[in-house]
């Protein structure tokens, strides 16, 4: 009978140890960087530089279309800047100077 008890709680301990692995892997956020190559309600289908395609739902898809970089972490979906686009380079803004005034 202690021999039915003992192993009865063992496999309890490790059936619960298993359980709480799998729960914590499955929440673990994953971001997603890549190119939206189809929308479908609040799901995005996303091209990652490395040619997986690769299906995430998200909360919302307002502003995004096909052919947007973005980035999705939590299902939250970002878009990524440009670096630069076609023929334009981004001028970087030095703060302008304060001209003295005389007589203050």
């Amino acid at each position: 009978m202690r021999k039915a008890i003992a192993l009865l709680v063992v496999v309890t301990f490790v059936f619960g140890f298993a359980l709480s692995s799998f729960a914590t892997g499955h929440m673990k956020a994953e971001e997603v960087k890549g190119t939206v190559t189809k929308i479908e309600g609040n799901k995005l289908t996303i091209k990652q530089a490395d040619g997986k395609e690769t299906t995430v739902e998200v909360k919302s898809t307002k502003g995004i279309k096909v052919g947007d970089n973005v980035t999705v972490k939590n299902g939250v979906v970002k878009k990524q800047e440009e670096k630069q686009k076609q023929g334009e380079t981004k001028k970087e803004e030095k703060p302008k100077k304060k001209k003295a005034v005389e007589g203050c």
